[in-house]
């Protein structure tokens, strides 16, 4: 679902380096392989070792609070979906984010949508708790909206270039 999105971005932008920060099993970085060259790293070492992720040049183990560009360097993208929800520490993602990416690259970031009118509907529904389940261990354990992730990427200096809505789906430049 997001795929199209960001290799209609990918495309737009010109990219040829991109950075998969949470890139779990490795499977969209290894169909973006195909075309640009890819490095990726999660937290999960289970995740890294899929088949899909052995048959990458550079997928590994690593953090996202982790000092990424003394490692691996500067990027024309930076690709991270659905893990700023995950994390304890978000302040620490983007600030990896904008180390990662050399001035004027672009960072294409997704998270679930927790806007007002999902959120609405949830209540009135009775299915608040279902959605929010406290009880599952790791998972989800922040809630983004379009503001609250704008803000949190606008503090480190990326500029907001383009929001698709329906699934918080952003990307930002830095400048």
């Amino acid at each position: 679902m997001l795929e199209p999105a960001v290799k209609r971005i990918l495309a737009e932008a010109n990219s040829k380096r991109i950075f998969d920060l949470g890139c779990g099993n490795g499977s969209v970085a290894s169909e973006l392989s195909e075309k640009y060259s890819v490095v990726g790293i999660d937290a999960s070492s289970s995740a890294v070792q899929w088949p899909i992720a052995r048959t990458q040049p550079q997928i590994e183990i690593g953090s996202a609070y982790d000092d990424l560009s003394a490692k691996y360097g500067t990027f024309d993208t930076v690709l991270s979906l659905e893990v700023v929800e995950h994390l304890y520490d978000p302040r620490a993602f983007a600030r990896n984010i904008f180390n990662l990416l050399e001035p004027g690259g672009t960072a294409i970031i997704s998270t679930p949508y927790h806007g007002y009118a999902k959120n609405l509907m949830l209540a009135v529904t009775g299915k608040m708790d279902n959605h929010f389940w406290a009880l599952w261990d790791g998972g989800h354990i922040k809630f983004w909206s379009i503001k609250t992730l704008g803000m949190l990427l606008e503090e480190v200096g990326l500029d907001i270039v383009r929001s698709i809505e329906w699934a918080e789906f952003r990307h930002w430049q830095r400048v």
